[in-house]
């Protein structure tokens, strides 16, 4: 927001975009070719859009954002938000399989594929992994919003709020690790904690990824 002084800037918040690299549904694909369980938590829940949707709302922002606006699609908590446990049996019915839900990681890990050929071992459980949020949210209370300039997309309205010491503080910390090659994800978390107090990581050391 600081070049905002400059020039027009505009931006988009989005869902998690299907199949992105590092995404739930990558993830998915990549334990299907290694005929491997499928892990889920089933206490998060997230929006989801595809590729082309992600495309098109960073385009309407270029196109049609006015300075330091922020698009948004507008999506119903109760319609669109799902869970990422609901997501992989949609998932799997997609591919003509079943889910077939074990109790522990043992259970799953030495599924016998070949006597539930239609079946696929799923683990859904409680989250315990690093970073992430019970639920999704496109702004924040204290937010200015515009709700009614498009029928499917919300604007955040931004006044310029940039704290310069801060923010130059922030860009000497990364410069220095930068020309160290030196750094820890516990720095960078202080770091973005420090810019951002309501940042609210939530570091449990735990990775979807690296379950089984």
């Amino acid at each position: 927001m600081k070049y905002s002084q400059d020039i027009s800037i505009s931006t988009a918040r989005f869902a998690n975009v299907a199949f992105s690299d590092g995404s739930l549904l990558h993830g998915f694909n990549q334990r299907i070719q290694k005929r491997q369980p499928i892990v889920a938590p089933n206490d998060i829940r997230r929006y989801f859009v595809i590729p082309k949707e992600a495309g098109e709302l960073c385009l309407m922002s270029c196109l049609l954002g006015e300075n330091r606006d922020v698009f948004f699609p507008k999506l119903s908590e109760e319609l669109h938000l799902i869970t990422f446990t609901d997501i992989a049996v949609k998932y799997l019915k997609n591919l003509g399989l079943n889910p077939y839900l074990c109790k522990t990681e043992e259970e799953a890990r030495y599924f016998d594929f070949n006597k539930h050929p239609k079946q696929w071992p799923c683990l859904f459980v409680k989250s315990d992994t690093t970073g992430e949020k019970d639920y999704e949210e496109f702004f924040t209370d204290d937010e200015l919003l515009d709700m009614n300039r498009f029928e499917n997309l919300g604007v955040i309205k931004n006044e310029m709020k940039v704290h310069i010491q801060k923010l130059a503080y922030f860009s000497e910390r990364i410069s220095n690790m930068r020309k160290e090659v030196k750094w820890s994800k516990e720095e960078l978390v202080e770091l973005f904690n420090f810019m951002i107090p309501d940042f609210g990581h939530n570091e449990t050391g735990k990775y979807l990824d690296g379950k089984m």
